[in-house]
């Protein structure tokens, strides 16, 4: 299925409110907050009805002995007033009821201020057992409504200075303005674009960003500024300028999208051709189908911010030490490390062989692994590894090779003992090593014209770029025993073409697509025999 055709069908679920938007609160859990709730407000209470006159002249000097005196010192009568207290009892347990759901995350920004507002004033309702429900449930019914809101939200605060916001519906570039205040961000305006990432994600079917996530987002674009950045998989652009404008560019095949959704709450404003599907292929937008999850990526935004790895030299990374309870997506986050070249070290450390803080910012503000980075070689998908492993009938006395080994993920379903790894980085030298293989460590190119050494099998996923491919897989070639096999994992666009030349015996899988996490390459498996 490709991108469009799952934007398409989780646009008509979500438009026809037949997706559920997010989970109702545990009964059990709502029981739990009412009993807590409840006896602190006997406490309270109780501390109310002992101040008599007596007891508060008493309390009077524990206030004038502990006061902070730049503030200066409350009366005891006011500072006892049952009423206040109650109302940030009702607050208080109200953000907690908040805070243990996932209702926050799932509301439009500008209901999120209102219930900060509320907060923040103490004047939330009284936290009693059928006000919470009740308003839980009425929350839980309003979800498509949310949905819609949410669009509503970003178009209705589209900057009115700026002509390039048409009042017709999403166009092309879009323009939100205060984004930023004197260097720091607002958060209800990040919000606003938070909010369009979480329709978009659902039209993609990714999970959604947490409420706050576009704050890193923000930040992070604010440190180059002016600059056009693509995010969430290609679905949007972003340039963020110093003064706090952000201008936005939608996908096509998003845009017509969100417009369907506002047709739906403006019926008469929102003209034909603006939520009509695009006749043409957008070619300046790539998106794919596969972006990284959201909870992955605030790992390791979560990381860069809690160990200070905003040194631009630092060629290592540290987790968060909560990382790991998050099980899924600290995996993926592990997996993204190791596809940037990293080795894990001690505890939840990892090494690199190069300053890997910018090009880990870049993950988090594209989403996606960077596609032309020359220490990036994508480690190879476990499923892909097995089927090109036994493509190779390796025999009990087969001499196998795999070139640019990276950590070894083809060479762990080799014989051990009878395989040899060449790679270039000494970190990953250093694992294969451990592991047991015979290990060079050399640039395959050069160490292939060099050897002598040749082998009766060679499985390899070379490195893509700038058709490297081609020149790794033709030195891999020239490796081969007579009667020898060439597997190797190449981009689709190799298949069926004759490079190898006379001699060789080629067989193409059928191509295999989303294997790469994080990037929207495509890939098919050659196997060739060469003739004796």
């Amino acid at each position: 299925m490709s991108s469009l055709d799952i934007i398409e069908q989780a646009a008509v679920e979500l438009v026809d409110d037949s997706a559920q938007f997010f989970a109702p609160c545990a009964s059990d859990l709502v029981d739990s907050l009412i009993a807590q709730y409840q006896s602190m407000h006997k406490r309270v209470t109780d501390i109310a009805a002992l101040l008599d006159a007596e007891t508060s002249a008493a309390v009077s000097y524990f206030l004038e002995g502990n006061h902070d005196r730049n503030r200066g010192t409350p009366s005891v009568s006011a500072l006892f007033k049952l009423d206040g207290a109650i109302a940030a009892l009702n607050s208080g347990y109200w953000a907690k009821t908040m805070g243990l759901t996932d209702v926050y995350d799932a509301m439009p920004q500008k209901r999120r201020d209102e219930w900060n507002k509320a907060i923040c004033d103490m004047t939330t309702p009284n936290f009693e057992e059928d006000t919470v429900r009740n308003t839980l449930n009425d929350l839980l019914a309003q979800r498509a409504t949310f949905f819609a809101e949410r669009i509503d939200g970003i178009f209705r605060n589209l900057s009115s200075t700026h002509v390039t916001n048409v009042p017709e519906g999403f166009s092309k570039r879009m323009i939100v303005d205060y984004m930023l205040s004197y260097g720091s961000i607002r958060h209800e305006r990040a919000g606003l674009i938070n909010d369009l990432r979480c329709v978009i994600a659902k039209f993609m079917g990714r999970d959604e960003p947490k409420h706050n996530a576009s704050d890193t987002l923000i930040s992070e674009l604010y440190r180059c500024t002016g600059q056009w950045v693509s995010i969430d998989g290609g679905t949007l652009r972003i340039r963020v300028y110093k003064k706090g404008t952000a201008h936005l560019e939608v996908h096509p095949d998003i845009a017509w999208r969100l417009n369907q959704v506002l047709a739906s709450l403006y019926p008469l404003a929102i003209p034909s051709e603006f939520r009509t599907k695009p006749k043409k292929k957008a070619k300046d937008f790539l998106m794919m189908g596969r972006p990284l999850p959201f909870a992955t990526l605030e790992l390791l935004a979560t990381g860069l911010r809690s160990y200070g790895a905003r040194n631009r030299a630092a060629t290592a990374f540290t987790f968060d030490y909560k990382a790991t309870e998050y099980k899924v997506a600290y995996r993926d986050a592990c997996a993204v490390l190791a596809a940037l070249g990293g080795t894990p070290g001690n505890g939840m450390k990892w090494a690199f062989d190069y300053p890997v803080e910018p090009v880990l910012s870049e993950v988090i503000i594209t989403g996606c692994l960077p596609d032309q980075k020359a220490h990036q070689f994508y480690p190879t998908p476990e499923k892909l590894a097995r089927i090109a492993v036994e493509l190779a009938d390796i025999g009990p006395d087969t001499q196998c090779l795999e070139p640019s080994a990276g950590q070894g993920g083809i060479a762990d379903y080799l014989p051990k003992d009878r395989t040899t790894c060449i790679e270039i980085s000494p970190l990953h030298c250093a694992v294969l090593k451990a592991k047991g293989f015979r290990t060079f460590e050399a640039d395959f190119l050069a160490w292939a014209g060099a050897t002598t050494e040749r082998f009766d099998c060679i499985v390899l996923n070379p490195p893509f770029s700038e058709n490297r491919w081609k020149l790794h897989a033709e030195a891999a070639a020239t490796l081969v025993n007579p009667g020898g096999r060439l597997v190797a994992i190449l981009p689709a666009s190799a298949r069926g073409k004759d490079w190898l030349g006379s001699g060789w015996a080629c067989e193409w899988s059928s191509i295999y697509e989303r294997e790469f996490q994080g990037t929207s390459v495509s890939v098919v498996i050659l196997k060739a025999v060469r003739a004796v």
